[in-house]
């Protein structure tokens, strides 16, 4: 649906599309050289699939990355052309839809071979798979030992022509943390597994390893495919490999609400569950109506910052499922009036990043766990258009 809209007034989500047209076009600058994989798994890091997809294709992604067959057939479903590839597969998963759809399949042991060979067979077309390389991250992933099984019967299995090796990957450990010694040692087995599987005779389109920081600071690692997740949206994938700024990204989520309540409060008035907050005098409070239920920390209580009325203040006491109090220190802003809890930085307000901190995890995080309550508004400046 396209249209203008006001958003409802308890809160809602600004995806900024501009920008992240903007940062694909950045992160492929940083890989010149090799295709561009956007990922959009998990609602496109809580930032909504579908639309994020189409805008990363508007900016030249050539790729679709999605962690699971029910988000890859999704994006499929929603009309979404080109090669989209998903990963994350448990037996008895919809191989076959998967194949139909022309997905590129991650298959890591022979479990999944089996399946998807069975699939094929029954759907009476080629299934486009791609061999992942465990090399250190012990997530999933063939490891080096398992290999050659796994090589020699996808390479039957292609002959017999159910299934294509379009690819060969792995993923990294520590790539966030520069210098980190699994780095070069995960490379060195990347390049020995595909040396191994293209000497047995795999011809794979792509190679790929590189991530976000495999992207920005590695080009050794940047083979044949990029795959950018958390750049894409304008965050840095670790504070030591860099702001965002540092790489010419911009922040794509905005979090905003409108307040509920304004009221004086005493001195010595305890606020929210537990009363770990305890107005120290004569005050004025504001209540946030956003809480846990839509993906706002608990761990935040008490710690995270939100700018109103230009002034940024911190979480007064517990988070709850629906709300949080902010102290405005005698301030007296209307109920209705905006409060920003993350957003570009560029008008003071916190960044996801500082909710990251404030409440012990990684800004990965604070994008991705907001909620469907919170609904999404995508801006686009550059087609000067408003959608929902």
């Amino acid at each position: 649906m396209n249209e203008n809209v006001t958003a409802p007034l308890r809160a809602r989500a600004e995806i900024d599309l501009a920008a992240l047209k903007a940062n694909v076009r950045a992160l492929r600058a940083h890989a010149p050289e090799a295709a561009f994989m956007a990922v959009v798994k998990a609602d496109a890091y809580g930032h909504g699939m579908i639309p994020v997809a189409r805008a990363a294709k508007e900016a030249g992604a050539e790729w679709l990355g999605a962690a699971t067959a029910e988000e890859a057939l999704e994006l499929r479903a929603a009309g979404l052309t080109g090669r989209i590839m998903c990963w994350l597969w448990v037996p008895g998963g919809p191989w076959r839809a998967g194949i139909e759809a022309g997905l590129d399949m991650g298959v890591s042991g022979m479990w999944a071979l089996r399946e998807v060979v069975d699939a094929a067979r029954a759907a009476g077309r080629t299934a486009r798979i791609q061999l992942k390389a465990d090399t250190g991250l012990g997530r999933n992933g063939c490891l080096p030992g398992d290999w050659p099984e796994l090589v020699r019967e996808a390479l039957k299995a292609q002959r017999a022509g159910f299934v294509n090796v379009t690819g060969l990957w792995s993923h990294f450990a520590c790539a966030d943390e520069p210098g980190h010694p699994s780095i070069a040692a995960q490379l060195t087995a990347f390049r020995e597994m595909v040396a191994y599987a293209e000497g047995e005779g795999v011809t794979p389109e792509v190679r790929h390893i590189a991530n976000s920081p495999g992207t920005l600071t590695l080009p050794e690692t940047h083979f044949d495919l990029v795959r950018p997740g958390i750049a894409m949206y304008g965050i840095s994938p670790s504070p030591e490999v860099g702001a965002p700024g540092d790489f010419g990204l911009r922040p794509v989520m905005t979090l905003k609400a409108h307040l509920a309540l304004v009221k004086h409060a005493p001195g010595g008035l305890g606020v929210s569950y537990g009363h770990h907050y305890v107005t120290p005098g004569e005050t004025t409070l504001g209540l946030v109506p956003l809480g846990y239920a839509d993906g706002i920390p608990r761990h935040a209580s008490g710690t995270a910052p939100v700018l109103i009325g230009g002034k940024r203040r911190t979480v007064a006491g517990r988070v709850a499922m629906d709300q949080f109090v902010v102290d405005l220190g005698g301030d007296e802003p209307a109920a209705g009036d905006e409060a920003v809890l993350f957003g570009p930085g560029d008008d003071g307000e916190p960044t996801a990043e500082d909710w990251a901190v404030a409440s012990g995890t990684i800004a990965y995080e604070i994008v991705t766990r907001i909620g469907s309550r919170v609904p999404r508004v995508y801006v686009d400046e550059e087609g000067g258009t408003t959608r929902a």
